[in-house]
């Protein structure tokens, strides 16, 4: 049995209700069981329990956030309980979402109420997809009907959008569906998104890679919408047409561990497959390292850009450049890189900037 529990999210009349239908409808015709996880806020706040009828804000927060983690592990739980081959939970907005609402200290706070972490929140999820507010790029669209707990201006609605992907800035697996074409496009855009995810169409993923120079780490640590992660990688003994690599991922004291294997098709085409990891599944497959691999080390910045999502790689063996990573759901997609980002050349396909030839480098050896 495969389970897996992805985000839908986005900011103001981004065209979640209608989403949640497609997928339930689309994946159910891939043999999925769709489980729809509801939004938890819009039945609190319909129901009376609102920010402003509660004691504070933080009041508030406590009690969404809490019934939307037991909701989500009573989903979980009966999914457990199902025979079937394929269980896709779908949440109506995570828990990361409430950040928006909140600042540092009360989200700090509530974090502590909780008894877990930002980055334990953000990867409990195994991908988030962001819908924009039709507030950036389809004005005429917007609209305050179809929701009655919902009541920001357009403004509003775009400031909140931002602040949405800021806060899943960070997750492995955030793809973020703007208006760059009409509503039905949206939606078909979305759905391939998810089946690509989930490897219904070929567990392809289109990367594109650039050498740039260093970067500026003090612009990177500035921006709200970018978020740092420390990477530890390790290649296991494998075929030559094959990679596999264990990955321990560290967001601040919270770390997740992560098997991937790997196949190149082409040069931009990567057929992949990823599973999560207990840190005593890890520290086995440590056990087959291949010797003639060195540990990989390097320090992540997730960054949103556009409605873009780039990871930036900087690793201690290098002092002048970096590696700046996109990927894409097709390959005429272009790619808007900041001007921040000093470009050098693109090296997709090169086999010299590719981690598995990073790892094989002699210690001490930079290029």
């Amino acid at each position: 049995m495969s389970v897996c529990k992805i985000v839908v999210t986005g900011g103001p009349c981004g065209g979640k209700t209608t989403a949640l239908s497609r997928i339930q409808r689309e994946l159910s015709h891939l043999g999925y069981t769709v489980l729809i996880v509801p939004e938890t806020a819009t039945a609190l706040i319909s129901g009376g329990v609102a920010p402003w009828t509660c004691g504070t804000n933080e009041d508030y927060q406590k009690c969404q956030m809490l019934l939307q983690l037991q909701k989500e592990r009573v989903f979980e739980q009966a999914a457990a309980t199902m025979d079937r081959d394929k269980i896709l939970i779908v949440c109506d907005r995570g828990e990361l979402d409430n950040k928006v609402y909140m600042d540092e200290a009360e989200f700090a706070r509530v974090l502590d109420y909780l008894g877990t972490s930002e980055a334990e929140l953000r990867d409990s999820y195994d991908a988030v997809f962001h819908l924009v507010t039709a507030a950036k790029g389809a004005e005429e669209f917007y609209s305050l009907e179809n929701n009655e707990a919902r009541y920001e201006t357009v403004e509003q609605a775009a400031a909140m959008d931002d602040g949405f992907i800021a806060a899943w800035t960070g997750h492995p697996h955030l793809r973020i569906i703007d208006n760059s074409s009409d509503f039905e496009n949206k939606m078909r855009r979305l759905i391939r998104e998810i089946t690509y995810f989930l490897g219904e169409l070929g567990p392809y993923e289109i990367e594109r890679k650039f050498l740039v120079r260093y970067p500026s780490v003090e612009w990177l640590e500035s921006l709200p919408n970018c978020q740092k992660v420390h990477i530890v990688q390790h290649y296991l003994r494998s075929n030559a047409d094959e990679e596999i690599r264990i990955r321990c991922r560290r967001s601040g004291e919270t770390s997740l561990y992560y098997l991937t294997e790997k196949r190149v098709v082409g040069t931009r085409n990567t057929m992949r497959t990823q599973r999560r990891l207990t840190e005593g599944e890890y520290a086995m497959l440590l056990t087959q390292s291949d010797p003639k691999r060195r540990e990989i080390r390097k320090t992540r910045y997730c960054l949103t850009y556009e409605n873009q999502y780039f990871e930036i790689d900087i690793f201690p063996c290098w002092d002048d450049q970096a590696i700046v990573e996109i990927e894409l759901s097709s390959e005429d997609t272009p790619v808007r890189i900041p001007h921040e980002l000093e470009v050098i050349r693109e090296v997709t396909g090169d086999p010299r900037y590719r981690n598995a030839s990073i790892a094989s480098l002699p210690r001490g050896a930079t290029h």
